[in-house]
């Protein structure tokens, strides 16, 4: 298996779309709230073309030997606080099960850093489900540190 330093990171097309898909629910939470399959339901095709079409926000795939290894949705959020700062937004991490565990998920945040960092953002933040203890221990590793209590309010789908 290849080391995470081979990673490369391109904004996905909708050929990836599928595979992110997959990624998303390859977890016992994503199993249970998304649709991955053959046919994919065409709310997935609006929103990747929504996302696809605000200069603000990006899909990105992590790609090793032209494979895709993961994938993160990355958004730009303006705001008044931090004397007009731009913040980061980093959701829908995700490695492929066969390529967990060797430092991908670390390359793709820190890459991610790094383009938020090169735009001038004051702050990169990112939510992680309570019922992802693996995933808060690693985000903690790597500097991320928690410090607003998260709220959501689940809206019924039509």
């Amino acid at each position: 298996m290849r080391p995470a330093q081979d990673v490369t990171f391109r904004p996905a097309t909708r050929n990836d779309l599928p595979e992110i898909v997959r990624m998303l629910a390859d977890d016992p939470l994503g199993v249970t709230r998304e649709t991955p399959g053959e046919v994919i339901p065409d709310a997935y095709w609006r929103a990747f073309e929504a996302i696809e079409n605000d200069p603000n926000n990006a899909v990105i795939v992590a790609v090793i030997d032209g494979k895709i290894a993961g994938t993160l949705q990355l958004t730009y959020i303006p705001g008044l606080t931090y004397t007009g700062g731009e913040r980061a937004q980093i959701e829908g991490v995700r490695v492929t099960s066969d390529r967990r565990g060797h430092g991908i998920g670390q390359a793709m945040i820190n890459w991610a850093v790094e383009q938020a960092q090169s735009r001038g953002c004051r702050v990169v933040q990112l939510t992680t489900d309570r019922q992802r203890p693996e995933s808060i221990r690693f985000y903690q590793k790597i500097g991320f540190r928690p410090s607003h209590m998260g709220m959501k309010y689940h809206l019924k789908a039509d």
